[in-house]
């Protein structure tokens, strides 16, 4: 009797295991279990389109397509190779349309909106949340002269920067092709990356600038 409640015991801890190996994305929109980050660092995606016909998951707009399969409650599913740690944009092909993934966040890039996924590994840490003295990312709408038009700035000041007298260097960091003054922020975690160097004393305390690259001027 007591062999078999070990083995019941290690079947029960093996599951538990198991399923603590697979959670949602961080980057999921809140209570989506899916896209779920698998513990080889592939991603299992989960869509519902009971009428479709073929459902594909497109990684990297492109770089990495695949099919997904329906099942018979109408959702399809499909797992993607391991990932290396970082960030991917993405895109959910229903028929041939390329829509956005309902259980994702979407982030600004190619000109639009599309889905967006965190796959963490032990680089993560660089700019994970931490109990430390945290900066403030604030959105600053000004008149551009250039553009003629009203343009929107993300401003990260350091921690204790309302209280300080003192003058800070100021980094004007932009974005990447495609994306807008959102991308350091939402998808690169600048204030978390500056946030952790400021408090281990390996970067000083800044000002960072994100502006919007794109100005339609040539």
């Amino acid at each position: 009797m007591r062999k078999i409640c070990q083995f019941v015991l290690a079947i029960i801890l093996t599951l538990a295991t198991s399923w603590g190996q697979s959670h949602p994305a961080s980057t999921n929109i809140p209570g989506a279990e899916y896209p779920r980050i698998n513990a080889d660092r592939s991603i299992t995606f989960r869509v519902q389109a009971g009428q479709a016909q073929k459902v594909q998951v497109s990684l990297g707009f492109g770089q990495s397509v695949f099919d997904m399969v329906k099942g018979s409650d109408g959702f399809w599913e499909g797992t993607s190779k391991p990932l290396a740690t970082g960030f991917y944009y993405y895109g959910i092909s229903v028929d041939g349309f390329i829509a956005n993934d309902p259980g994702s966040r979407t982030f600004f890039a190619a000109r639009k909106e599309v889905s967006g996924l965190e796959v963490p590994g032990p680089e993560s840490e660089f700019f994970a949340v931490k109990d430390v003295p945290h900066g403030t990312v604030r959105t600053e709408w000004y008149l551009s002269k250039t553009t003629g038009e009203i343009r929107r700035v993300f401003v990260y000041t350091p921690p204790g920067y309302e209280q300080s007298t003192a003058r800070y260097p100021v980094l004007y960091l932009q974005h990447g092709l495609g994306e807008d003054e959102a991308g350091w922020s939402d998808q690169g975690h600048e204030n978390f990356i500056l946030d952790n160097l400021i408090a281990a004393n390996n970067a000083k305390p800044m000002i960072i600038v994100n502006e919007n690259g794109m100005t339609g001027v040539n």
